[in-house]
């Protein structure tokens, strides 16, 4: 009866743990727990406490509006700080941790595209119920996404101009965005240092011809070129089934921030990251 306890001790003793299943020797998990809980790490009790309607009596679906955009600005925030990741990559000629971290952002953005449905489930007539309560603000004032813009390659100063209440620390922001390289600078810098000519968009556009037609020596650079596509391609996905659903929920309405709303939305549609890389495929 006694058999199992003591080939427990014994692998224990084999592995330097003195049976504590942490593979950390000295260390016990479960005692750990009570110095660190799920909620501390995590800040939930500051998190949770984030979502303060505007309404009064509280709207049925307000807190299903503020969570889900609230979830967006989580989301831009890990997408910022993996973007910028790969853009070193990139400059470093990490080419296989660029590419990884990409797959990442992907999944990231798909999330965001699907997300959209969640929002859908509010009638026009419950979001009416507490709209009012929006104005002035608006999703475009989201500095994040204007920084995910910028650093993906989008530059517009204009929007600096346009934007209502930056704090001193958001324009900094934005500022440092735009003088920063992008990811396509990064790319163009990769090709570059590769011997390829990137002095021009013509130089650039004949690279990436001979990029494509020799896999078997640009490979990596071709597969990197597919990702900021993918990007470019989630981005664009994005932005449809973005005004898809403001259509849906308000029509032509002018938006909460003085925007025209969705014929602006609309007016985005054909942005475009890389239009170099579209154009690669007219020239195959």
């Amino acid at each position: 009866m006694s058999a199992t306890p003591q080939r427990r001790g014994a692998a224990a003793s084999a592995s330097g743990v003195p049976g504590n299943g942490s593979g950390a020797p000295g260390r016990n998990f479960g005692e750990e727990g009570g110095r660190l809980t799920y909620g501390a790490y995590l800040r939930l009790p500051t998190l949770l406490d984030q979502q303060v309607l505007e309404s009064d009596p509280p709207a049925r679906d307000e807190l299903l509006f503020i969570s889900i955009h609230q979830v967006y600005e989580l989301w831009f925030k890990l997408l910022l700080h993996e973007l910028g990741e790969i853009r070193r990559a990139m400059t470093d000629d990490e080419v296989w941790l660029a590419r990884h971290l990409f797959r990442r952002v992907h999944a990231v953005e798909r999330i965001l595209v699907d997300q959209i449905q969640v929002l859908e489930t509010m009638t026009p007539q419950d979001f009416m119920a507490f709209r009012e309560k929006l104005a002035p603000a608006s999703g475009f004032q989201s500095v994040q996404f204007r920084e995910m813009e910028f650093l993906s390659g989008h530059k517009d100063p204009g929007f600096l101009k346009r934007f209502r209440g930056l704090t001193d620390d958001e324009k900094e922001r934005l500022d440092r965005r735009l003088a920063e390289p992008s990811l396509w600078d990064a790319f163009v810098m990769l090709l570059r240092r590769r011997g390829l000519a990137a002095g021009n968009d013509d130089e650039i556009s004949e690279s990436l011809v001979t990029v494509a037609h020799d896999r078997n020596g640009h490979d990596d650079l071709w597969q990197l070129a597919e990702d900021l596509m993918t990007h470019d391609e989630m981005a664009a996905l994005w932005r449809q089934r973005h005004v898809t659903m403001v259509e849906r929920q308000i029509g032509t309405k002018s938006g909460t921030g003085g925007s025209t709303g969705a014929p602006y939305l609309r007016s985005r549609l054909d942005l475009r990251y890389y239009p170099l890389l579209w154009e690669l495929r007219t020239l195959l």
